[in-house]
């Protein structure tokens, strides 16, 4: 099997198993809002559709950029799953207090062991960690596009949700939290 095409079954089975688990989680008992969260879903789903180039796939070799030996983009392969595994570590961490939309559950508090020690956002982490592995690997300019939008799209959202958070677990618990972990990438200096 070509490894672009273990990228898309990847995802594939990553997406299956994802959606498959919701239900997992409990009832939110507050949200922001979905129009406070459509922009930075419409951006993320957008980016998605650019990273698999849904109209042309890339494993075509006319459209890249630049193509890398297999070797390199089976090694990517792994870093896309060390993405998903990532991803997985942070929800089964976290239970029924996951939830694919910003909320706060029941008994909601802060989450600050396991990969929620390493960032306050694995799973969006994992996430922009397979979506730059999976656009590397395929080398067309749409697919790059689409990886960069995914993480602005996910930085949009850990902003919102920080500020939720903030509000509803109070500055004390979620503030002292902050200060301590880094957004998304592990082991970032904290300038606090």
């Amino acid at each position: 099997m070509p490894p672009l095409i273990a990228f898309y079954l990847g995802w594939f089975l990553f997406f299956a198993s994802w959606v498959g688990a919701a239900f997992w989680a409990d009832e939110a008992a507050a949200r922001p809002g979905f129009l406070r969260e459509l922009p930075y879903r419409l951006i993320t789903v957008f980016g998605f559709i650019l990273l698999f180039d849904i109209y042309d796939p890339p494993f075509y070799p006319v459209r890249a950029l630049f193509r890398l030996a297999t070797g390199w983009q089976w090694l990517l392969l792994i870093i896309a799953v060390l993405g998903f595994a990532f991803c997985w570590w942070a929800r089964v961490h976290l239970g029924p207090l996951w939830s694919g939309w910003i909320t706060k559950k029941e008994e909601h508090r802060v989450i600050d062991t396991g990969p929620y020690a390493l960032v306050r956002h694995p799973i969006y982490t994992g996430f922009i960690l397979a979506a730059a592995a999976t656009a590397l690997a395929t080398g067309t300019a749409t697919a790059l596009t689409g990886a960069a939008v995914i993480a602005i799209g996910y930085v949009l959202k850990a902003h919102l949700e920080e500020q939720f958070l903030a509000k509803e677990l109070g500055d004390e618990a979620y503030g002292a939290y902050r200060r301590k972990v880094p957004m998304l990438v592990p082991f970032w200096p904290r300038f606090t």
